[in-house]
């Protein structure tokens, strides 16, 4: 389906049907030439009143690096029958906007971390350093500085401060997120043992676990998130720059969402499964949002730095593709209780229609299983736990017998993981139908802080507290 929000050409509509016509070469196309009065080449570039490079350049100097569209990545160059560049198509003072994708900005600075909150982005990196031999607390402060003021920057759609690499020039901000959290390792590495928070004890063994330790943990971790591929990378490349002498990448993930735009209108994310994923996910409009998802300012057992944040569960659960496509529709439904096509509750209604579970069919049957995922996962199942879920599917290439390495990272968000992930999965534990055709195989529990506050870094109140 074609996307809905993005301009279809940034050039004049009859600057380009005349460019095409103009390189037909049969009797038809020289009828409809006539037909259509078409515009020589010549008339072309003097209707759009070509600037040349130089021009472009000089008279939107006040553009930042990215906003500058008068160039060929953002404007397109008005190409001759012979492929050889003519000319730019926009005027200096009205120089062709960023697409909404491209515009779109998350600001850094705030209450909370920016990545949270945020709607799923189609791109996005998920990362783990380790402090090096010898770094502290000192070195660790220098470090979230830095990494700060380049998160600041390049959600901004500024360069890096220091050898940029070029990748994004021509994009706008493509609403980048970039976030921070501590691992429970970090607080023995700097001496902050006694600031290390209760919620951050490591995660218990689940029966559905194969964790690679080398992919879990680590004592610090960034999430990087955007709607441009290019966008995204060029900040994971600038993370890790950053990270110099101070700190060592343990591992690193990638991951992708359906593209904004994708479809006619908004609708809930699919999984690679074909399953829509994140129907129940709680609602900032929810009278009690904040208080299951964030630290609260006081009356916590938190520490104080970690007013305002919340803590991140990151799971890589890899389907077993092969197995889950054998199932039929009916089967696979039966599995997640949901109808696959739109997310409806198998007991009826749309998909943000209420779950009946005690509904039953005419041979006394529950409709929706009693095994169901989204039964099992409902938090009036759980004691009213709920955790917002935030995911990446991904994909790391086909094994040599010919399987998809492929899933979902799955990063949750709440104000206690006990309350929240941990009670869910020991529920899931117990007997979830999905559980047969997924393998959770890397892990990782991190504390993220509340945001930085204007001229100061993320974890300014743990490393200067």
């Amino acid at each position: 389906m074609a996307d809905q929000s993005i301009p279809e050409a940034r050039t004049p509509a009859t600057a380009e049907t005349a460019l095409n016509d103009g390189v037909s070469e049969g009797a038809s196309s020289r009828e409809d030439l006539s037909r259509k009065e078409s515009l020589s080449r010549t008339e072309v570039l003097s209707r759009t009143e070509v600037l040349s490079r130089t021009e472009v350049l000089s008279r939107t100097e006040v553009l930042s690096r990215r906003r500058l569209l008068g160039t060929a990545g953002a404007t397109g160059l008005v190409l001759g029958a012979a492929g050889a560049a003519v000319g730019y198509a926009a005027r200096p003072a009205e120089a062709t906007p960023l697409t909404s994708l491209g515009a779109d900005q998350v600001m850094f600075h705030g209450k909370h971390q920016p990545g949270i909150l945020q709607g799923l982005q189609a791109r996005g990196h998920v990362v783990a350093f380790d402090l090096a031999a010898g770094a502290g607390r000192k070195e660790a402060a220098a470090l979230l500085r830095r990494w700060s003021e380049t998160a600041r920057r390049l959600m901004a759609g500024e360069a890096a401060q220091q050898d940029d690499t070029d990748v994004a020039r021509d994009s706008g901000p493509s609403a980048l997120t970039i976030t921070f959290g501590f691992g429970h390792s970090f607080f023995a590495r700097t001496g902050l043992e006694k600031q290390r928070p209760v919620a951050l004890d490591p995660l218990p063994d689940f029966s559905s676990d194969q964790l690679d330790k080398a992919r879990s943990n680590g004592d610090l971790w960034v999430q990087i998130g955007a709607n441009d591929a290019l966008v995204a990378f060029h900040a994971l490349r600038a993370i890790q720059k950053d990270a110099g002498n101070a700190a060592r990448v343990r591992w690193q993930m990638n991951g992708f969402n359906r593209s904004p735009g994708a479809t006619s209108h908004p609708m809930t994310a699919r999984n690679l499964m074909g399953q829509m994923d994140g129907t129940r996910n709680p609602k900032p409009t929810e009278s009690d949002f904040d208080a299951r998802i964030f630290v609260p300012e006081s009356g916590s057992k938190d520490p104080a730095w970690m007013a305002g944040g919340s803590y991140a569960v990151v799971r890589r659960i890899r389907m077993l593709l092969d197995d889950w496509e054998q199932l039929s529709v009916k089967e696979q439904e039966d599995v997640i209780g949901r109808r696959k096509s739109d997310g409806a509750p198998l007991s009826g209604g749309t998909e943000t229609t209420e779950m009946d579970l005690e509904k039953t069919d005419k041979a006394g049957n529950l409709v929706v299983p009693i095994n169901a995922h989204a039964r099992i996962t409902r938090p009036d199942q759980n004691g009213g736990a709920a955790m917002l879920r935030r995911p990446f599917s991904y994909h790391d290439g086909i094994d040599t017998d010919g399987v998809p390495d492929a899933g979902l990272l799955f990063i949750c968000w709440q104000a206690d993981p006990l309350r929240g992930f941990v009670t869910v999965q020991r529920k899931l534990d117990r007997g979830d139908a999905l559980s047969k055709y997924i393998r959770h195989e890397a892990s990782g529990l991190f504390a993220v802080p509340g945001g930085a506050a204007e001229g100061g870094y993320v974890g300014q109140g743990l490393l200067e507290g």
